[in-house]
């Protein structure tokens, strides 16, 4: 495969924040950008002029940090959030928060500090200290696919690996092309409702990174019409329109991690869900939000996850799962 150089001049619809749990969608009066001279605008309108590649850098979300592993950055990551699960390494660095007094921060002397969107909003005195002490902030979190790829590039030119944040990308988009030809020949394709949040009877909407894990594993989304909630990436569907859609749902899905913990028991026992074919024939799975919420390489293990759900014959010989995909990217 050729790999192209992706001009910087592009627009990047900006990334907003979790609200609700959801992925706030981009504004069209609010967009991100990479300028021909390194000028990165981010969601909250600040500019930062990339002059050289960031050193010393602390990462305030998961993602980020995942990503920046990815892209062979690990004398660099000073510091990252609480609850780290991944890469392992994360694990090993020092833990800073928003939550606590930003002189914790100061004394390490990052040059950069990476946040997502909510704690623009949330934390304001926070970020203003950092800014007032020289430390460069930069707010970014994707809301879809097509996002992702303009993310990781802002990653890349932040740290001086855009050469790696292209190879992620064509990685990415070949693994997925894979992914598509397992199912492609086939007809009639499983019907899958996808659950976000139990509780409120809220799926996904269908330009989430969900969605497109769903749908790049073979699965046809039955929520289709489900509408954002407060313009999330998050959708009310309502337990009437599940129960109308019962005899077509051959495959429930559900999110699992801090927005939603459901249980076998918990869905089986839900009034009127007996209903549903999916619950009555057992059909009913569980998979980490991590691997089809977040804007990383691991989104490749999610589709593959969800594939050996809907079609295990076909999924079984894909040995692709990179479970290690900092590896991959490391070497210009």
């Amino acid at each position: 495969m050729v790999i192209r150089p992706i001009k910087l001049s592009l627009t990047l619809a900006v990334f907003l924040a979790l609200f609700f749990g959801g992925v706030i969608k981009e504004s069209p009066a609010a967009v991100s950008r990479i300028e021909y001279d390194n000028r990165i605008v981010d969601q909250a309108g600040r500019t930062l002029v990339v002059a050289k590649p960031f050193k010393r850098i602390i990462s305030l979300y998961g993602a980020h940090t995942e990503n920046l592993f990815s892209l062979g950055l690990d004398n660099e990551i000073i510091g990252v959030s609480r609850h780290e699960t991944y890469p392992p390494q994360a694990m090993q660095k020092p833990v800073f928060s928003y939550r606590e007094d930003p002189e914790k921060i100061l004394a390490v002397r990052p040059d950069l500090v990476i946040i997502r969107p909510m704690i623009d909003r949330g934390y304001p005195q926070f970020i203003s200290m950092l800014e007032k002490n020289g430390i460069a902030i930069i707010s970014l979190q994707p809301a879809n696919v097509a996002n992702m790829y303009i993310y990781w590039q802002i990653l890349g030119l932040l740290s001086g690996k855009q050469q790696q944040a292209i190879k992620m990308i064509s990685y990415f988009k070949a693994a997925v092309s894979d992914f598509k030809l397992l199912t492609d020949g086939k007809t009639t394709k499983k019907r899958v409702y996808f659950e976000a949040i139990h509780s409120k009877m809220k799926t996904f909407t269908p330009d989430s990174m969900a969605i497109f894990a769903l749908e790049a594993a073979g699965g046809c989304n039955i929520a289709t019409g489900a509408k954002p909630v407060r313009n999330t990436n998050i959708a009310y569907y309502g337990k009437e329109r599940i129960l109308s859609r019962g005899p077509e749902i051959d495959v429930y899905l559900a999110q699992v991690g801090a927005m939603n913990r459901p249980s076998m028991k918990l869905i089986a026992q839900e009034p009127g869900f007996k209903t549903i074919k999916a619950v009555a024939q057992g059909e009913v799975y569980f998979i980490d939000e991590h691997i089809v919420s977040r804007p990383t390489m691991r989104l490749l293990n999610g589709i593959y996850a969800i594939g050996k759900i809907l079609y295990p014959e076909e999924f079984s010989s894909k040995n692709l799962l990179p479970h290690n995909t900092q590896s991959r990217f490391q070497r210009d």
